[in-house]
């Protein structure tokens, strides 16, 4: 995961370079990744912070969308507030590039922006503004398998039997790591749920061996994570934006 940060009439300019590097440079049909995705990019967020950035915020979202599609020919698809309807980043990317595009030829999802078929190796890109979420992952001690961070993911998921609010929840199963268990989450309102209360909800059903955070996250979030878990690339917004 890659932060950009800038003000009004910057940020969109930088997006659009930074998708022509992946269109460059990632091929997604050679792509092995466990994690859901439509495209080299994928998501292309822009995040404001509090909310007087909102509208801000959907503006330079919109003319990133815009220019996107122009510069890369990417199908660029809206979500979230940005649609009217508030449509899911995950409904949108359920299953995988070859479901998307079916479900274009069939009139079922239109894009927003650009062409009305999948880029051949760059697929899609999905634009919101947004505020702040945590992606926050959790690896489970031996002998936990993928059933088992599946099994937790069901129930701790937003709508499960002990859903949290805001988060999104998979199991997956990490080869690369000898094909350890994790609970990978969104955490989409870290003012209601944090980091800790995810750990403790996954506690409840497996041992969390470690975990790791992707991309930055309010450093409020982070508060009462258990001293003696191991937390990998452990960055802060604050402290990026202080930098």
């Amino acid at each position: 995961m890659l932060t950009l940060t800038g003000g009004p009439g910057e940020l969109a300019a930088a997006l659009a370079a930074l998708a022509r590097a992946a269109v460059e440079l990632i091929d997604l049909t050679r792509h092995d990744g466990v994690h859901p995705r439509v495209g080299a990019l994928d998501v292309a967020p822009v995040v404001h912070t509090t909310a007087a950035e909102r509208g801000a915020a959907c503006a330079e979202a919109l003319v990133a969308a815009d220019l996107l599609a122009a510069d890369t020919h990417l199908p660029v698809f809206l979500y979230g507030a940005l649609t009217g309807y508030a449509r899911t980043r995950a409904q949108i990317r359920r299953g995988g590039p070859e479901r998307l595009a079916a479900r274009i030829a069939a009139g079922e999802l239109t894009p927003d922006f650009g062409p009305r078929h999948l880029h051949p190796t760059a697929g899609a890109v999905l634009v919101a503004a947004r505020p702040p979420l945590v992606a926050f992952n959790v690896e489970l001690e031996p002998p936990a398998t993928v059933e088992t961070a599946r099994e937790i993911a069901a129930r701790i998921r937003e709508g499960g039997p002990e859903g949290l609010p805001g988060v999104r929840a998979l199991g997956l199963e990490l080869t690369s790591r000898g094909n350890a268990a994790q609970v990978s989450t969104n955490i989409e309102d870290p003012e209601r749920v944090t980091a800790a209360d995810v750990v403790s909800a996954i506690a409840r059903h497996a041992t969390p061996a470690r975990a790791e955070l992707v991309g930055l996250a309010p450093a409020a979030a982070l508060n009462g994570l258990p001293a003696g878990l191991p937390l990998a690339n452990r960055h802060t917004i604050e402290d990026a934006l202080a930098g």
